[in-house]
């Protein structure tokens, strides 16, 4: 051990290692686990002080939405790997205060269960609180999960498990359906296979927010993974959730449908789906066939598996995750493909045009549709009406395309924008649900669709949808979350309302860019790796504080709003918190917003261009030319984009 202790301090004093690595790696010498010790001496003497760096610059933080991070390093020592499994997974998770392994699962966990029973005892609410946890199908999830268990259990609150993987979304409805305190899953939603993740929700089923994040942040913060254990009296048990959660949450989810007799007619509509080696398939499968959709699995896909191997990255974002659900499409011919990514939160899209080849859809154009659809089939069916319709309301993310914004406001319905983050949507549903009269909301959580949906449209508002550009998509108060398992029955529903008017889903965004104008938009990131990367991310967000562009590929910048500086107030009145964004307004209908991920070593860059037609409504040959215009108009403004960037981080 001295010898490695000087090693580090030679490291240290050489500038190999930072003095914030040092530090960490001392304390976790410290603690005297043989893993550690192994590990971090493999890596010394190996002279792999990048990996030592990117493993210990800092103790993760726990931040809003919980912890992510790599639960796999770059380098995998020999102590990690283990003797080898058949999986391709390493024994044992990344050792580093910066990596998502037990310790930080333990320092989470009792950071949170602390905080959960505080606010229990202070509501003065009945027994012991309970807390559910889901995973998903990543390496080390369920022992990340049974982990958390023990400790919260160890702290006197109950676990309520899922037996299996379960989605994000049925891990909110869960927290609902179940009157937890709060929730927790772990996932790393759809970043790559090495990465792991803790995301919290509270009471409300909704993602922490505050002052609820910020009490849960200091507790973590506070210690390290050590607790005392409550007395055997005093501590919570495991119980375990499983079939009666799923029939409840489906049951609800077949509510959201709006006209069910669309998936009764000839042909049935057809679709191929993919979970991505994910959890989407609990849920999704039986649903759609329950629906009468015809659903035909991507079966190497459906195999859950942390290391993700027929694809590059899970994410439906990216159209290499799609090919084999397009390949098999063709084969069947089926009308789409729709994929959900590891946690089942976000969904995909390939739907056929008139010529019949399929064509990707961007996040952006499914929530398009879905609003559309949504809000033209609610005031068919009576549900919304000229006399109701003020309270009704559509959220959408303020980096989400504003055609959104548009349908809404052109079906006379309220759209609300958040910052991105669909726990600002969450909260908006909550804001809305404590709106109602007393008696209703302590009932709330148990009524049926039917009866929320009018008890909204009455006192309250009436949620009809929410959307971020990122594939995230909701139609039900009834998760506070996006959900993936809505998205595609949803969208399901949408394709079979255009095939019963003789057209494609495709052809009907045509018509509806035709009726509101073409708007585009195209999102981009660059991404920095590590303590290096991390300060080059925040070197770039400063410089375009401090000194914005004038202007973008030839075009003025008329404005810039500094979303972490300035006052700014919702639709509703509500002022945003302050978080590091800025949007430029370019001349000629351009918009660009630049954000650091909070969840991945990126910034990311959302471009818009929006371009009305001169007559009212475009002729196919205007729109057509229109599409191919603008879109250039953008490829330009990305390369402007990355030039720069490249200057201000040299």
């Amino acid at each position: 051990m001295s010898t490695l202790l000087e090693s580090i301090a030679t490291a240290e004093a050489a500038g190999t290692l930072l003095p914030s690595a040092a530090e960490n790696v001392r304390a976790m010498l410290a603690r005297g686990s043989l893993l550690a010790v192994e590990v971090i001496n493999e890596l010394a003497e190996s002279g792999r002080w990048d990996e030592l760096n990117n493993r210990f610059f800092r103790t993760m933080a726990f931040g809003t939405g919980g912890l992510r991070g790599k639960t796999i390093g770059e380098v995998i020592t020999t102590a990690e790997a283990g003797p080898g499994r058949p999986d391709g997974r390493p024994e044992h998770a990344c050792i580093g205060t910066n990596a998502m392994n037990d310790y930080n699962i333990a320092r989470a966990t009792r950071g949170l269960a602390t905080y959960v029973r505080q606010w229990h005892e202070r509501e003065n609410r009945p027994g012991r609180p309970s807390i559910a946890i889901s995973y998903d199908t990543r390496f080390f999830s369920r022992e990340f999960a049974d982990l958390a268990a023990k400790v919260m259990t160890d702290l006197g609150c109950d676990a309520l498990l899922f037996e299996g993987p379960r989605s994000t979304p049925e891990l909110s409805f869960a927290v609902r359906y179940k009157n937890a305190a709060a929730g927790i899953n772990i996932t790393a939603s759809h970043n790559p296979p090495g990465y792991n993740g803790y995301k919290v929700y509270f009471d409300d089923g909704g993602q922490v927010v505050a002052p609820h994040d910020q009490g849960i942040i200091d507790l973590v913060n506070a210690g390290d993974d050590s607790y005392e254990p409550l007395s055997e009296a005093k501590r919570g048990q495991v119980i375990k959730l499983g079939r009666e959660i799923d029939d409840a949450y489906m049951e609800r989810l077949e509510k959201l449908i709006i006209d069910s007799e669309l998936f009764h007619r000839k042909p049935a509509l057809k679709t191929v789906f993919t979970p991505l080696h994910g959890v989407g398939g609990v849920i999704i499968v039986p649903l759609l066939h329950r629906l009468g959709v015809t659903c035909i699995p991507v079966s190497s896909q459906m195999v859950p598996d942390g290391l993700f191997p027929t694809v590059k990255s899970p994410n439906p974002e990216y159209p290499e995750a799609l090919k084999l659900g397009m390949d098999l499409a063709e084969i069947e011919r089926a009308d789409l493909v729709q994929a959900t990514d590891p946690d089942d939160d976000r969904m995909g899209v390939a739907a056929r045009d008139s010529s019949g080849k399929l064509v990707l859809l961007t996040g952006n154009q499914i929530g398009s549709l879905m609003v559309w659809y949504r809000l033209k089939r609610l005031f068919e069916k009576g549900i919304l009406t000229e006399v109701n319709r003020d309270h009704a309301v559509v959220i959408k993310s303020l980096v989400t395309t504003d055609l959104q914004k548009e349908i809404a406001l052109g079906f006379g319905v309220k759209c609300v924008e958040t910052l991105t983050g669909f726990k600002y949507i969450g909260s908006k549903q909550r804001a809305y649900e404590e709106k109602l009269p007393a008696e209703i909301q302590a009932a709330y959580r148990h009524l049926s669709e039917e009866e929320t949906r009018e008890a909204r449209l009455k006192d309250s508002l009436y949620f009809v949808f929410g959307g971020e550009e990122s594939y995230g998509y909701n139609t039900g108060d009834f998760v506070r979350d996006k959900d993936g398992n809505a998205a595609v029955i949803c969208f399901a529903e949408v394709a079979a309302y255009a095939a019963n008017e003789g057209i494609t889903v495709v052809t009907l965004l045509d018509k509806i860019y035709s009726e509101y104008g073409f708007y585009l938009e195209r999102g981009e990131s660059l991404t920095f790796e590590g303590a290096e990367g991390a300060a080059k991310i925040k070197k770039l967000v400063d410089s375009y504080a401090q000194t914005p562009p004038a202007e973008f590929a030839g075009a003025k910048v008329l404005s810039v709003l500094n979303y972490a500086t300035e006052d700014i107030h919702d639709s509703e009145g509500e002022p945003l918190p302050k978080e590091a964004m800025i949007v430029f307004e370019v001349a000629g209908g351009l918009k660009v917003a630049v954000r650091p991920s909070g969840t991945e070593p990126k910034i990311k860059y959302y471009l818009y261009a929006t371009e009305k037609p001169a007559s009212g409504t475009f002729t196919p040959e205007e729109l057509a030319a229109t599409k191919q215009r603008v879109a250039g108009g953008l490829e330009k403004l990305w390369q402007c984009l990355k030039a720069d960037a490249t200057k201000r981080t040299a």
